[in-house]
């Protein structure tokens, strides 16, 4: 009987348009790939910088494991936390302007961690309504109570906030919408923290590394200081080219998660082999402008290709372009033919995005070409 009712549920997805299908690819990260015998020009990737497959990185990878080994061996906090994961916090806490930097094993982990470490019962969270799986979670496992404002709304923030008696306020916000690929009102929402005596926590896993002077991120876009109140959480698998993720803030900040972080504390400590890439991935990044400049270019000829026609692509200054079809099933046979053009996009559908708004997510990277973006723009003004 249970086994039958999963079967049931798997073909209501499939009805749907909303089940999801993995395929495997038998190459490296990078614009071009070679997946089930075919080879396919790849608009899938989070490697916005084109560093997955830097040879400096492998070679600092493999400096590290010659040196370290493989694995950590246990948590940080008994005796998995080796000098590369060190010197590796130090670096990011100096790249992004906080007192201390601490590791998670992934943005998801890190997530899960901040939330319930610094509120629970009695106090409140108020999230963008358009916020990231792993912080909605977050949000439900510290039991405070939840609010959601309309994305992006500081006026809608400002009533809940003003109406709230909790004992402690947490603010919390994507800095760049995975989906949507725009932007959160950081400043407008660090004034509002202020005013309101709130933390706020800024999840910039699409930003740093590709926004702000020298890759620094969200925070560095909008010249925002590393103010006590706000926690900041980067992704090390997007732009940086690796794994892991880390949390930076007021140095009280992170050695109460330190303390209190589920995630961090009963996990094993990422591989230091990792770390050696990262701190060689940071440099990269630090140099990156030729990098980041390319990622510009590349966004404004996709825009300009596809003006005028019926691909309606959402305001997005990022390295993220969402091209809105709507229906689940016209936006998988629309994934499906530029597939059969040799051209991989995906199709995102419910609930990952609202119902009714099922889109390709383009993402671009250094490592394309106006030649490969060339093939895509083609593709869709032939379908258009």
């Amino acid at each position: 009987m249970i086994l039958e009712e999963l079967q049931s549920e798997l073909d209501h997805l499939q009805r749907d348009g909303l089940r999801r299908q993995r395929r495997t690819l038998a190459s490296p990260c990078g614009p071009e790939a070679r997946v089930d015998g075919r080879s396919l020009l790849s608009f899938c990737s989070n490697d916005y910088l084109g560093l997955a497959g830097e040879p400096a990185l492998v070679d600092a990878a493999c400096a590290g494991a010659r040196a370290w080994g493989v694995g950590s061996g246990a948590s940080h906090l008994v005796s998995g936390h080796l000098r590369p994961h060190a010197a590796l916090e130090q670096q990011l806490a100096t790249f992004t302007g906080f007192a201390r930097a601490l590791l998670f094993s992934t943005g998801y982990m890190a997530n899960l961690g901040i939330v319930p470490a610094l509120v629970g019962r009695c106090d409140a969270v108020f999230a963008d309504r358009l916020n990231h799986a792993s912080l909605i979670d977050a949000v439900q496992l510290s039991r405070a109570d939840s609010r959601r404002y309309p994305h992006g709304d500081l006026a809608a923030l400002e009533r809940l906030l003003a109406a709230s008696r909790a004992r402690r306020k947490l603010i919390l916000t994507d800095a760049v919408f995975s989906m949507d690929g725009d932007l959160a009102p950081l400043p407008g929402l660090l004034a509002l923290a202020e005013r309101f005596d709130a933390w706020l926590v800024v999840d910039d896993a699409h930003g740093f590394g590709v926004l702000g002077p020298q890759g620094r991120g969200s925070l560095a876009h909008f010249q925002l200081p590393a103010a006590r109140r706000l926690i900041y959480m980067g992704t090390l698998g997007k732009a940086a080219g690796a794994a892991g993720a880390f949390v930076a803030g007021d140095a009280t900040v992170i050695d109460w998660l330190e303390q209190r972080a589920r995630t961090y504390i009963f996990t094993t400590a990422g591989s230091p082999l990792v770390a050696c890439a990262l701190a060689a991935s940071l440099e990269l990044i630090a140099e990156g402008d030729t990098r980041r400049q390319r990622l510009w270019q590349l966004s404004a000829q996709l825009r300009e290709g596809l003006a005028a026609t019926r691909w309606r692509l959402l305001p997005s200054p990022t390295a993220i372009q969402p091209v809105i079809i709507g229906d689940n099933h016209e936006t998988l046979r629309v994934a499906a033919a530029l597939y059969e053009h040799g051209l991989w996009v995906p199709a995102i559908r419910p609930p990952t995005v609202p119902r009714g708004s099922a889109r390709l997510r383009v993402s671009l990277t250094a490592a394309h070409t106006p030649q490969h973006v060339a093939r895509l723009v083609d593709a869709l003004r032939g379908m258009a």
